[in-house]
Formats: structure tokens, C-alpha cells, sequence
């Protein structure tokens, strides 16, 4: 038996229903190079397409016949290691996606390539007019390639309007040779570097005899002596002399040019060195308890719960600190971008260059770069958003995640993780900590406490013994009694006219953006919809146009009605119309508005803005609820709390009460009183209550009594099948077909549907959900992915996608 050694593949060509490591024979050109955790090229298909994949693993086996060869090994040496390997794995199992899927999601986006499929003529232009005469299409073909020099990408000649088919009868009779190139999204970025050959002594003696005649080659060996090893850019700036000066020195033997890797990492601010942090009796406590667990060396989680600005953030700093101490790293991640500048100015105070910022705002060089620092040890410490959790931190000893509840550490893209999950993963494999920070913790959580499986650490008050912010609700059935049209309530209008005679800011929380809800006509009731998807479309008076904020469409908004001719007129409000109420109420007072549409060109210049500046109010979405830190923010107002509340979502009361209370807690985090005005049209409700009473375990236990008696978790899974396609009736008999299916595999369990979708189509794709309420283990899992299979295999399914999310949190 004659033997060889194979290598164990993810192809990213091979979708989830075939998707296996697949066995590929390594030529010998390429024992030495094709390791495990290398990218390379594989023939894949009947049709020997090249794609890429990764190593998975090397073994020695039988030389099968017909086995294909590696075509080429892209790295020089592995991108992955055993660690991220093993990762790759289990996201697999865990989040139904292919092994490539998980791969790619792991490492940054610059480190992919791009692989492009050229043809080339074989044989002479003359040859191949001859032999290919009867060919349909062949001229046109040939014309093409004869005016790009005989070579040209295959997608070239597609939109030149020449058929598939001429080009493979031209490639069978040997006539065009089919060719991949793989070209790096991002290279590594290098700078070239001057420094003296010889002594400078001698240099300078050499040089000093042509002084007259060659100032700058002088000048040039004069600072190079003086400051040794100097970017040739540098040099070039300071002496004037150009590169060929310099390439005749070096061929002189008076310097070396070189090439040095220039890392593109963003420049941040300087920031000057933190104050020696001083716990609070609370403070000291939780802290004492987490360094015990961070010490012990075995795998833990932890929950901080602590009131708004109760100082969570010193406690993750001084963990940091004692984790660096101990040899390990650490990773801190926060849930929006928004959070990160001013978490990374508090983390450089106290760590300065040995922290990473990783986050999707920043550039793709960038953020390949700092992969780079991390992945060699030169940074221990890495700050970030969701994706951050996969930085390659050498010997990790704690994660922190804080406002831990938040929706945004769930991946809406494959592989659809939970950063929570991810991070239990990763402190069972390396025995570190995991500690979870918030005011509000996710209902999850607190159940983990309950039963055992997580560490509970409080702190009640807040840091420096400051109050909290003085919560009034106010009734809006009022103001629609009284006759107020507007947004902004009285007791709301009186407590911002307050403020502004003190010279205070304040923050106003809508979570919605937009000027108004949607355009209604009021004789026959017509509302634009987006024509791609089944749902109204949002007015911006900014440009004065409908925009649909599931695809992005947007068209001219009219006076007239289309159907009647009628006037149109404006239901509901969002952002943009609340800033002009507000400019109407207090017409020289400046607002900073803060949403999806203003954030575009950097949230941080905005909040730059918001604190330098002292505006008045501050405006905004989601992104000005959380994490915010301005010591001269004493109010808070709530436009309507009822946005979130009323949602089909059995998480709908957890996230309103989370919104209330962080958006509450930006207030009074100075030295001055904070005061809040929450408005809805329901009082008496009782989320709304705790919430303003900052009462999170009355919260709790109404909240989880709910939640055993509805089935919903922690008490059990929620699998959600979610099924699309361009013809509404297929997508609805592969739901019902799925939903059969489910319940032949799971007899004994609850499955629900097909129900469409709250936006049934977007961007012209009918969505349809089914539920199963279940276990997640692994009998479970296994279950799902053979249906999974099964259902892409099956050709009725043709034109319909489907993939399931766990416990989805939107």
C-alpha cells in the first residue's frame, strides 16, 4: 500500500450541506509549507473550480486514486493555530455554519484573499484562429483577448457577452488554459530604512573630503551618525537629499537601505497618566472576591452587578492590572462603537501603548495591523467591540464584558454567535476568568447567579456616595388632554428650561431616527410603502425624502397623495422633527442630534463636540443611552418609553427596563443632583415603575416568574427557523415541509408555524418564521443540522434559504 501524506481541507466553496475537511494529497513542493492553519488553493468540484481553504490537520494515509493535490500554499506560515483551530470547530457545531464560515470570522477581513480566474491563450493567435473556426463566438472571444495582451479575467469576458459555453469548448480542445491569481485584500505595509555601513567616523572622514562639492551626502552621513537607524522618508525631509542620493551611497558602501514593517495603527490622543485609584469599602469587596477567582487559575464567571456609576470600570482596570502582573492578557470588550473612545482614554491613562483598540469603525489596515501587534505578544491588553473576543491573546487570563445584557453581542451575520457563549468558551480552554458587568444584568445571568453557576459581586451605591438621579414619570394621556401637540411634555419643557438657566446639559432619549413615522394621506388613508419590502417607509426632513431603514431604498417625499390626490400628512415623530420642536421651544439654544444619520462620519467627534462645546442637549437614538460619561449631564429626559415595550418579543419588557435604566444613569454622574422625566402613556406599568425606581430585583422577580410560565428562557431554548425566497407560496410550503419535519424529530417538544416575519419582505424576499422550543445540547443540535442538510438537498427547496438562530435577541 503505497502511502502519502494528506491534508485535511475546509474549502469555502463546499456550502453548509456538504461541508466537511476534505482530503487533499500534498505535492512534494509543498511538504515543508502545507502546515495546519495555512491558507492554500484546492481544486474543488466536478468542474476542478480553484478555491481557497485551510489546513486543518496533516495525516499520514493510503495514496487513494484520483485523490487531488493542494494547488498552492498562500502563507508563508500558519494564520491559525491549534487554539484557533479548535474554536473554528466548535463555532461550527454550536452556530450551524461551515467550517470556512467560522474561519473567516476569526480572522481579520485584510487577511483574505481574493482569488480571480484568468484565461490565457495556449497555443499562438494564429494557431488558435485555425483551430477554433468552428467554434461559435470564438472570434469575439479572441478579438478580446488579442486587444489585453492574450490574458484576461474570465468575469472580463462574461460582461463582454461571450457564452460559457464558447469558452469551455475552447479550454477542451486545449486552445485557452484557465488560470487562478490570489492577491491579499490588505499587504503588509513596509518603509524603507537608512543606517551607516561603516563607523560614523570613518563615514564622516570619507564624506568630509567632498564636502564642497556633495553637501547633502554630508548632511546625510552627519545625521545618520547622530541618530542612527532613520527612515529613509525621514532622512529625505531633513537633508534634501532624494532616494537616488541615497542608493548611490549605499552603492558606495557608505549606508544599508533596508525594509522595515510600518504598522498602521489609529493615533490616538495622548492621554495623560490616571490617578491612583481608590476603592470604596464596596468596591474593595467585589474586587478582593474577583482577583480570588482570577487567581485561583480554573475557569470562572462572575457577575458586577453594580447601580449606574457605581465604579465598575476602576474595578475592570485594577483586574487588568493584577492579570498583567500574574504574566496574562486580557481582553475588555464594550457592546457599541460609540462606548470604545472614551473606554480606550481611561485604559490608556493607566496602560498607554500596551493596549489594542479592535473595532469595525476602524480601517481594514488598521485593524489587520493591531491583529498583527496582538498575534506577536506586543500587546497584552485589547479593548473592544463583539469581534474583538477573537483577538489571538497570548496566555489569556480575563474577559470582561460589560453592560453584558446588551443585544449588540450577538452576531446577526454567519456564524451567529453569542460573545457571551464565545467567551465561556474560551476561559474553559485557558482557565481564566470571565466577568460580566452591568446595571441591569440580562435575565440569563441573574439566573446563572441563582442557581450556582455564576459569582455574584454587588455594589450598591454609587461611587463617592452620590446619589442617584431623581426619576419623575410623566403621563402623556395628559398632554393629549391639554391640547400639546408636541413631543416635549410640560414637566419635561420646565425642567430643560431649568437647566439651561443653570448652565447644565442634558440628554434627550428617542429611540427612533427620522422626522416622522411615516406620510399618511388624510382622505383615503394611502401610506407610501417601500416597494422592496412590506413596510412604510420613514420621512427625513433633511433631505426631504421616504427612506426604508430595512434596504436602504429612498425616493422623493410629495405633498400630493398618488391615489387621490389628497394632502399628506405627518403621523408619529423620530429624531429630526423632535430637534425642530426643539428649536421652535428654545430657538437660540444649540441641540446636538446623535443618530444613525449624523454618526456616520465618527460618534467620538460628536461626543468631542457634545463635551468641549458644552451644548446644551444632546439628542439621540441607542447610542447616547449607554456608557456615557459627562460630569455636567444632570438631565434626562424619556421622549416614549413605550417605543420598545409593546414589541412582539419575549424580551421586550427586559430590554425596555435595561434602556430606561442605563439612559437614566447618564444623568448626575459629577458632583451635581441628576434628575429624570420618563414620558409614556402608561404609568401605572410596572417595567416602567422599576425601572424608574431603579428597582432591578422587584424587576427580576416578576420578570422570571413570566418567563417560567411562558416557557420562554433561561428555562428553555428558543430555536428560530427563518425561511426566504422571491415566491412568497414556496417559502411558505418549505416552512410548513420544516415544520413537519421538526416535529417528527422532536415528538415530545413545542414547535410552532411557519408565522411570516414582523417585516414579512425585504428587499423583495418573503420571510417566514418557525419556532421550536427546546434544549440546546447536542442530541439537539445534531437534529438540526441533518434537517438543515436535508432541507438544501432536497430540490423542492429550490430558490429558498433557511437558517436558525438560538435564544435571537432581535
Amino acid at each position: 500500500m503505497e502511502t502519502a501524506e494528506i491534508a485535511k481541507v475546509a474549502v469555502s466553496a463546499a456550502p453548509y450541506s456538504i461541508d466537511k475537511p476534505y482530503d487533499y494529497l500534498i505535492p512534494e513542493a509543498l511538504l515543508e509549507a502545507a502546515l495546519p492553519g495555512v491558507r492554500v488553493t484546492v481544486p474543488f468540484g466536478r468542474g476542478n473550480r480553484t478555491s481557497e481553504g485551510v489546513i486543518l490537520a496533516r495525516t499520514c494515509g493510503e495514496k487513494v486514486r484520483g485523490l487531488k493535490p493542494l494547488a498552492a500554499v498562500l502563507d508563508a506560515a500558519p494564520v491559525l493555530d491549534g487554539d484557533g483551530i479548535a474554536l473554528a470547530l466548535w463555532l461550527r457545531q454550536r452556530y450551524f455554519c461551515t467550517m470556512f464560515e467560522a474561519v473567516k470570522t476569526i480572522l481579520p477581513a485584510g487577511l483574505w484573499y481574493r482569488l480571480q480566474e484568468r484565461v490565457t491563450l495556449g497555443v499562438s493567435m494564429e494557431e488558435a484562429r485555425t483551430r477554433c473556426a468552428d467554434i461559435p463566438g470564438a472570434d469575439q472571444l479572441l478579438d478580446v483577448l488579442e486587444s489585453l495582451g492574450g490574458s484576461a479575467p474570465k468575469d472580463t469576458l462574461e460582461s463582454a457577452g461571450i457564452p460559457q459555453a464558447t469558452i469551455r469548448a475552447m479550454e477542451h480542445d486545449g486552445i485557452l488554459l484557465r488560470q487562478s491569481d490570489a492577491k491579499r485584500q490588505i499587504g503588509d505595509k513596509t518603509r524603507t530604512m537608512a543606517e551607516l555601513a561603516i563607523s560614523g567616523e570613518e563615514a564622516l572622514a570619507l564624506t568630509e573630503r567632498k564636502r564642497s562639492s556633495a553637501p547633502v551626502r554630508y548632511a546625510v552621513t552627519q545625521l545618520l551618525s547622530t541618530e542612527g537607524k532613520t527612515s529613509a522618508a525621514e532622512l529625505c525631509y531633513y537633508t534634501g537629499a532624494t532616494m537616488r542620493t541615497l542608493r548611490a551611497m549605499e552603492k558606495a558602501g557608505l549606508l544599508k537601505l533596508t525594509q522595515e514593517e510600518a504598522l498602521r495603527i489609529p493615533t490616538e490622543e495622548t492621554v495623560a497618566p490616571g490617578p491612583k485609584i481608590i476603592f470604596s469599602q464596596e468596591q474593595q469587596r467585589a474586587f478582593n472576591g474577583i482577583l480570588s477567582l482570577l487567581e485561583s487559575g480554573r475557569a470562572e464567571a462572575a457577575l458586577l452587578y453594580g447601580v449606574t456609576g457605581s465604579g465598575k470600570t476602576q474595578i475592570y482596570i485594577r483586574l487588568v492590572q493584577k492579570s498583567l502582573r500574574m504574566g496574562k492578557s486580557a481582553i475588555v470588550l464594550v457592546p457599541e462603537i460609540v462606548l470604545t473612545p472614551q473606554m480606550m482614554r481611561k485604559f490608556q491613562a493607566y496602560f498607554g501603548s500596551k493596549v489594542a483598540m479592535l473595532h469595525s469603525s476602524l480601517r481594514m489596515t488598521e485593524r489587520y495591523d493591531q491583529w498583527k501587534r496582538i498575534r506577536r505578544g506586543e500587546v497584552r491588553v485589547v479593548l473592544g467591540t463583539r469581534s474583538a473576543i477573537f483577538a489571538p491573546v497570548k496566555n489569556l487570563g480575563l474577559i470582561v464584558l460589560d453592560e453584558e445584557q446588551e443585544g449588540s453581542y450577538q452576531s446577526e451575520n454567519p456564524p451567529r454567535y453569542h460573545t457571551r457563549d464565545v467567551a465561556k468558551f474560551l476561559c474553559a480552554r485557558f482557565g481564566a476568568t470571565l466577568l460580566l458587568g452591568s446595571a441591569t444584568p440580562s435575565v440569563e445571568s441573574a439566573w446563572a447567579v441563582e442557581n450556582k453557576t455564576y459569582h455574584l459581586f454587588t455594589l450598591r451605591q454609587r461611587y463617592n456616595a452620590r446619589a442617584l438621579p431623581r426619576v419623575s414619570i410623566a403621563d402623556l394621556r395628559d398632554e393629549v388632554r391639554r391640547g400639546n401637540p408636541g413631543v416635549i411634555g410640560c414637566l419635561l419643557q420646565k425642567e430643560l428650561e431649568e437647566n439651561i438657566r443653570r448652565g447644565e446639559q442634558s440628554i434627550l432619549f428617542l429611540n427612533r431616527r427620522g422626522n416622522s413615522r411615516m406620510l399618511l394621506c388624510g382622505e383615503c388613508g394611502y401610506v407610501p410603502q417601500c416597494p422592496r419590502c412590506s413596510a412604510a417607509l420613514t420621512y427625513h426632513s433633511a433631505n426631504g425624502r421616504l427612506m426604508c431603514h430595512h434596504c436602504g431604498h429612498s425616493q422623493i417625499a410629495g405633498d400630493t397623495c398618488p391615489q387621490c390626490g389628497g394632502t399628506m400628512k405627518h403621523v408619529g415623530c423620530g429624531t429630526q422633527k423632535v430637534e425642530q420642536e426643539l428649536s421652535q421651544l428654545f430657538p437660540d439654544v444649540p441641540v446636538l442630534r446623535m443618530d444613525a444619520d449624523t454618526a456616520a462620519g465618527g460618534h467620538s467627534a460628536l461626543l468631542e463636540r457634545f463635551e468641549k462645546e458644552r451644548i446644551p442637549i444632546l439628542l439621540g437614538t441607542q447610542m447616547v443611552a449607554k456608557g456615557l460619561d459627562f460630569e455636567n449631564v444632570t438631565l434626562v429626559g424619556v421622549l416614549s418609553a413605550d417605543l420598545s415595550l409593546y414589541v412582539d418579543h419575549y424580551q421586550a419588557a427586559e430590554r425596555t427596563f435595561n434602556l430606561l435604566t442605563q439612559v437614566v444613569g447618564r444623568a448626575g454622574r459629577g458632583g451635581r443632583d441628576g434628575r429624570a422625566v420618563i414620558q409614556t402613556y402608561t404609568p401605572e406599568n410596572d417595567v416602567i415603575r422599576c425601572a424608574a425606581a431603579q428597582d432591578y430585583a422587584g424587576f427580576y422577580r416578576q420578570e422570571i416568574r413570566l418567563r417560567r410560565l411562558r416557557q420562554c428562557p433561561p428555562f428553555v431554548d428558543h430555536f428560530s427557523f427563518t425561511l426566504s425566497g422571491t415566491d412568497e407560496g414556496a417559502v411558505l410550503r418549505s416552512s410548513a415541509a420544516a415544520r413537519d419535519t421538526l416535529r417528527q424529530l422532536f415528538p415530545d417538544q413545542e414547535v410552532l408555524g411557519p408565522a411570516p416575519a414582523p417585516v414579512l419582505k425585504v428587499n423583495n424576499r418573503y420571510r417566514y418564521h418557525v419556532l421550536l422550543v427546546g434544549s440546546n445540547c447536542k442530541p439537539t443540535r445534531d437534529k438540526i443540522s441533518w434537517l438543515l442538510k436535508t432541507f438544501s438537498n432536497d430540490r423542492a427547496n429550490r430558490g429558498v434559504n433557511i437558517f436558525v438562530d438560538c435564544n435571537l435577541t432581535d
